[in-house]
């Protein structure tokens, strides 16, 4: 009698190792992503209330830029927190805080905003900064805005269809302004590592720095020389340090026109900076002893540990931005 084919019993052994193989790729893969990442799967960022009462939002780092943006543009122009809020909510109703080409008739951009009734050109628009600009400068032209609920105010500027729509996003725009405007400290934060773009590096941030907040944003402490102002630096003299690092003195009174004190001064660049993450390949930022890193997997702002330099920028009130380039 002739032996049983061992044919079959190989094929299964084949069939087990290959489903097997199968498995280690797809789990290379996944730890990978999450490497990647920094253990989240897709990027993304958080801001959580300074209350301790548990209120949270999460935005995607595209957001997060344009939040980061509409912020820096209301507290430049020495608008109040409330005017941020209000900027937000809009933002947020109008366009989902994304730069949007499209929209109702010719309406576009973070606020839909249309060229045909005054806003700008659509080039104009398009640009946050200049469309953050138009939007509070009509805003400061509603008599007793910051005492309007957010809708009445925010429909004032927009003349929206939908008039109460605003009112929806109020929570969430307003834990979004705390922590931008400063107010709220070490509550905004980003997972994932930061992705590679065309312009990264020290200059990028100094370059983003200043379209958001203006020249002044890289003066070096001590603004003001017997009485008088100092220049404004050169983008290159206002980094201290080597190529990667840009370092923002926090001198007393700055933000002052906005009504902030130079602490939520400096966590207002510390937030703004962790926003941006992602579109300027940040890797570190710190500011008063706390420091946020990209690629952590909770990603939160953690005492810095260190008497060294992170104790001489605490004492400095300095806020220290650490580039991947």
């Amino acid at each position: 009698m002739s032996e049983p084919s061992r044919t079959p019993k190989r094929h299964g052994r084949l069939v087990r190792f290959g489903a097997a193989l199968v498995v280690l790729l797809a789990l290379a893969g996944y730890l990978t992503v999450q490497y990647l990442t920094g253990g989240t799967g897709t990027p993304g960022c958080k801001v959580v209330s300074g209350k301790g009462d548990g209120a949270s939002y999460r935005f995607t780092p595209e957001q997060a830029v344009n939040a980061a943006t509409i912020s820096a543009v209301g507290t430049g122009r020495g608008m109040p927190e409330r005017a941020v809020a209000i900027a937000l909510a809009t933002a947020l109703q109008e366009s989902g805080l994304r730069n949007i080409r499209h929209g109702d008739r010719d309406s576009l951009g973070l606020f839909q905003q249309r060229p045909s009734q005054g806003w700008g050109t659509p080039n104009e628009i398009m640009d946050p900064t200049y469309a953050s600009g138009v939007f509070y400068a009509h805003l400061a032209k509603v008599p007793g805005y910051t005492r309007l609920p957010l809708t009445v105010a925010a429909q004032r500027v927009q003349r929206s269809g939908f008039p109460q729509a605003y009112a929806k996003h109020e929570p969430d725009a307003t834990l979004l302004a705390a922590a931008l405007t400063g107010r709220a400290a070490a509550t905004l934060t980003c997972t994932g590592r930061p992705g590679a773009t065309r312009t990264t590096g020290s200059d990028a941030v100094r370059a983003a720095l200043m379209r958001d907040f203006g020249r002044d944003v890289v003066q070096e402490a001590g603004a003001e020389v017997g009485g008088a102002p100092a220049p404004t630096p050169t983008p290159s003299a206002a980094s201290k340090g080597a190529g990667r690092t840009v370092t923002l003195p926090v001198s007393p009174g700055a933000g002052s026109t906005a009504g902030h004190s130079s602490r939520e001064r400096g966590w207002q660049l510390a937030h703004w900076a962790v926003a941006n993450a992602s579109a300027l390949h940040i890797e570190r930022v710190s500011y008063a002893g706390r420091v946020w890193t990209a690629g952590l997997t909770d990603s939160r702002w953690r005492e810095s540990g260190t008497q060294g330099a992170g104790g001489a920028e605490q004492g400095a009130g300095a806020v220290r931005i650490v580039t991947a380039q």
